[in-house]
């Protein structure tokens, strides 16, 4: 495993990414609080520890300039899910990005009406790039 993977986050470590992508930078209180109403049962300590753990693979930025310190996203959603779906199409579908979308569209539950639009969008983009 090289050491780019041993920082991945795990599912733990991706729901706090996700309350920090979509609130951005907060106390371990907002966080734990934010886990609580989204139907997570966790303890304050251990949003705190994650929160730790997370700050030594680098995955958060701390802020210690406050009583409270305040947590920020070091990684990108983005990046996060690129590296994500990227190993899953090498590991899963043999390299083929190709068998990985038509298995996304195929199943349950069904791609919406905006989310086809998207894609449609997206594919119009990439056969207008130059190919090389």
């Amino acid at each position: 495993m090289d050491s780019r993977q041993d920082l991945r986050p795990t599912e733990a470590e991706i729901e706090i990414l996700k309350v920090l992508w979509e609130q951005g930078p907060a106390t371990v209180r907002d966080i734990h609080d934010a886990l609580v109403a989204r139907g997570h049962r966790t303890g304050y300590t251990t949003s705190l520890k994650l929160l730790q753990v997370m700050h030594g693979k680098g995955l958060v930025l701390r802020d210690e300039s406050q009583r409270a310190h305040r947590f920020a996203a070091a990684v990108s959603r983005g990046a996060t899910e690129r590296a994500f779906v990227g190993d899953l199409i090498h590991k899963l579908f043999d390299g083929s990005a190709a068998r990985l979308v038509l298995q996304a569209l195929g199943g349950e539950p069904p791609a919406s009406t905006g989310e086809l639009a998207e894609i449609r969008r997206l594919l119009a983009a990439i056969e207008k790039e130059p190919r090389a």
